[in-house]
């Protein structure tokens, strides 16, 4: 593809999300920013969910991981169902019945100021470092494929990134998001079929045959039960997804935000429950496209793996313009479907939990200071994308950045974990400090673990990281 022709697709489609923003943000309020006012379909939700979850991390990087783990990474997809269906029984019955704005509210009466500023401090720096990292993946491949040959430097690309995300959020949010998500779940799923019809087409295969050349391939092989002490196996990998699920949706600001703006419990619910199967089928296609693709380099010696399989056969030119500018806009999508939330709920965490906006201030004042609260999260976004890109020039040291998000997340598994299945009540003002040596202990176990125990935890130090959080509640627990 042509500089211009990417331009003008990357101009279309913001056009479009513009235009949903000037649909939806007539009578635009704090009630329609935080809450969408309550009136969201269910199944628009459901479908925009998809989006989101997927990112553009998983766009690019979940076909690139077949060649190495095969389809193992549905075993925790299929730890995923059993944990959404915790958040539909359990955790969205809670959020309902206290009619919440932030999830993190639910620790302050529980047990106390000081939990819920930790609880919600935790979810910030989640989704920070998370969000920034999804982009700087995304911003790092336009780059490469437009802006490098234009000579726009990369600090600024991502302001531009940044800037359209704005644009759009700003007036109402996630009533704004809602929307979009959903228009661009749409996208990413076209770009994805276009993807796997091309290449398939390509190694001669018929569409009628396509789901047995899957699943006869040994690059499908799913389920391993054969080392327990593997990162890959089974029972490790199901019972984390399971945990992931929990804590990175239910436990998560972001994601729950879009379930709060159903009219009911009862659409939330059903919400969860189609966004589940929808899900794990997608998820399917994705490696689907990452077997096909790994085939195809193999065929064709092409020298790519991981995380440059996809963009790298996609943007050649020799399966021609088509897939290109469905990637390109499939990426997009991708990225933005999961950055724009993020910043909506970065906004409305830090006035909500932070600030206390809603006790402190008259209505007029709470939406002025929301709106500069959402500029500053665009400009700190902005900074650590930056940050990614020219501070740390090991990739593999981001890579343990992003992992390190997720650690964050233990002490919300642990606090949520023992304020539902107990009701022993806790010395608040030590909960930070709980908080804190939860992840550190855990990070020292796990880089420890394999010499002291034969053990590779893997995502399996989510449940530590929770349970060290639990014991640690018990320990500074009161009458």
């Amino acid at each position: 593809m042509q500089p211009l022709q990417i331009l003008l697709l990357i101009g279309g489609y913001f056009g479009v999300l513009l235009l949903i923003s000037y649909v939806t943000g007539k009578q635009s309020n704090n009630d329609a920013f935080f809450k969408a006012n309550r009136q969201s379909p269910w199944y628009i939700v459901a479908f925009g969910m998809i989006g989101a979850s997927l990112s553009g991390v998983t766009f690019i990087s979940v076909p690139g991981w077949v060649e190495a783990s095969q389809f193992s990474y549905m075993q925790v997809v299929l730890g995923y169902i059993l944990g959404y269906a915790v958040i539909g029984t359990v955790l969205l019955p809670l959020y309902y019945k206290l009619n919440l704005t932030s999830i993190y509210t639910y620790l302050e009466g529980r047990f106390g100021p000081k939990a819920y500023k930790t609880g919600a401090s935790f979810f910030l720096l989640s989704r920070v470092v998370g969000a920034s990292f999804r982009l700087f993946l995304v911003a790092n491949v336009l780059q490469s494929i437009l802006f490098d040959a234009m000579g726009v430097p990369f600090w600024m690309t991502v302001i531009i990134t940044i800037l359209l995300i704005w644009l759009y959020t700003f007036k109402s949010g996630i009533k704004t998001i809602v929307w979009t998500d959903t228009l661009q779940t749409l996208f990413m799923l076209i770009a994805v079929g276009v993807a796997i019809y091309y290449v398939s087409t390509d190694l001669g295969i018929q569409s009628t045959d396509l789901l047995g050349y899957i699943l006869d391939s040994d690059l499908s092989k799913t389920f391993f039960f054969d080392d327990f002490k593997s990162a890959n196996y089974f029972w490790k990998q199901f019972i984390s997804g399971a945990f992931i699920a929990i804590v990175m949706t239910g436990l998560d600001q972001d994601m729950m935000q879009k379930n709060l703006t159903c009219r009911s419990l009862k659409d939330a619910q059903k919400n969860m429950f189609w966004f589940t199967i929808v899900l794990t089928v997608v998820n399917f296609i994705f490696l689907g496209l990452g077997l096909l693709l790994t085939q195809y380099a193999a065929q064709n010696g092409i020298d790519a793996d991981k995380d440059q399989l996809f963009p790298e056969i996609a943007t050649q030119g020799t399966l021609g313009i088509g897939i290109a500018l469905f990637f390109i806009l499939g990426l997009i999508a991708a990225a933005y479907s999961s950055a724009d939330s993020a910043l909506t709920s970065l906004t409305t965490s830090f006035s909500i939990d932070i600030l206390d906006i809603e006790k402190k201030y008259d209505v007029d004042k709470q939406v002025a200071i929301r709106k500069r609260i959402h500029i500053l999260f665009s400009i700190v976004l902005i900074l650590v994308i930056v940050a990614f890109k020219y501070i740390i020039k090991d990739e593999s040291v981001i890579a343990k950045l992003f992992v390190f998000a997720g650690y964050t997340y233990g002490p919300l598994l642990g606090l949520y974990a023992y304020g539902l299945f107990t009701k022993w009540k806790v010395y608040d003002n030590f909960v930070p400090v709980v908080a804190i040596l939860s992840p550190i202990l855990s990070y020292i176990i796990s880089v420890n673990s394999e010499a002291w125990f034969g053990f590779e935890f893997g995502f399996f130090i989510l449940i530590l990281n929770g349970l060290l959080t639990f014991l640690g509640l018990i320990l500074i627990r009161r009458q």
